[in-house]
């Protein structure tokens, strides 16, 4: 290169260099006015979706009977700790790490509980074997096995209902296991957010949880279409739509985000190098699309259980009703109408 040429190049920040995301004043100094506006909009998203999230939950630990709401809390908690731990990233980018492993967390029970509801939803495991024992199962479906149309269909009994369960059973566990061993590799330098490099960590422990997660997805989704058709009058297909959407956004959208981050093509802004600047703004989108997946959430559980509460006060007041006749009308029957 002409050494005129390279004279009149402006140097490279130094921040661009280097991987290290910034602390928490540097960020705060740099924001302008739409910065401030912005951050203080998405803390208040946030907010907002945590005060939602504990109403709603408040109402299921009163309405509804044991056996069905803490599943339904679990679900709805996922969205809300995504937002949550993404609003403390956005704040603080040097605890993505950190946010990431409990957002995992959280979200693996998402996964696991959302099998768990459906069975659940079904009547328990004996009223779920019951009602569809003489059915075939399909198992050619997505993520990985919707190609395979030539798989044979199985008999639904206990041995199939539990290799369902232990493919989202092993999601819940293993994920924050791995989640947790890249926090202490990272710790030591071993563990680099988008690296791809053989020799690197980073790139076979997320190729361990993308295998977990297809795994689990599958689960899912071979028993989710065994039973759309019984669940659909409980808004079942709208609901299965809310959970993918919360799992793509948090796995697939983060991931892509990332890779833009690691090739160069979302750019270093100091202070924000490339990569950090990468997961700045995927937290950002989350905690926006969390915030609507709160909402909508809270929507999808609250009309059904509105309606089942208005049914069975209903029939509350009719049994009272007749258990007063009862005791009311044998006494005037023997005391005639007109007695004194």
């Amino acid at each position: 290169m002409d050494p005129q040429e390279n004279a009149t190049q402006p140097p490279v920040n130094p921040i661009c260099r280097t991987r290290d995301a910034p602390y928490s004043y540097e960020i705060l100094q740099s924001l302008d006015t739409t910065g401030i506006l912005l951050f203080a909009m998405l803390t208040l998203m946030t907010l907002v979706t945590l005060l939602v999230f504990l109403e709603e939950a408040y109402y299921m630990y009163r309405k509804i009977p044991s056996h069905k709401y803490y599943l339904i809390i679990w679900i709805n908690a996922g969205a809300m700790m995504i937002s949550t731990t993404s609003c403390f990233g956005m704040w603080i980018p040097r605890s993505t790490m950190f946010t990431d492993f409990t957002a995992s967390v959280f979200l693996a029970m998402l996964v696991h509980k959302f099998q768990l509801m459906l069975v659940n939803e079904c009547g328990g495991r004996k009223e779920f074997l019951s009602k569809f024992g003489d059915t075939k199962l399909k198992i050619s479906t997505g993520p990985f096995c919707c190609c395979c149309l030539c798989l044979p269909h199985t008999d639904i009994n206990r041995r199939t209902l539990f290799i369902l369960k232990l493919g989202t059973f092993q999601f819940a566990f293993l994920r924050p296991v791995l989640m947790f061993l890249a926090v202490v590799l990272w710790t030591n330098g071993n563990f680099v957010i988008g690296n791809s490099s053989l020799n690197n960590a980073t790139m076979w422990i997320n190729f361990a949880i993308a295998i977990m997660t297809i795994t689990a997805l599958w689960a899912v989704g071979v028993l989710f279409n065994l039973v759309k058709n019984t669940l659909n009058d409980q808004n079942i297909v709208p609901k299965f739509a809310v959970y993918q959407f919360t799992v793509i956004l948090s796995q697939l959208q983060t991931a892509v985000i990332n890779v833009l981050g690691t090739m160069g093509i979302i750019g270093c802004v100091p202070p924000l190098p490339g990569s950090s600047r990468a997961s700045y703004m995927n937290q950002q989108l989350l905690i926006m699309e969390m915030f609507l997946v709160t909402v909508v959430c809270r929507v999808l559980y609250r009309r059904r259980y509105d309606e089942g509460e208005n049914l069975i006060e209903n029939l509350e007041t009719n049994d009272n009703l007749q258990n007063s006749m009862v005791y009311v009308n044998p006494k005037a029957l023997e005391d005639g109408p007109y007695s004194t």
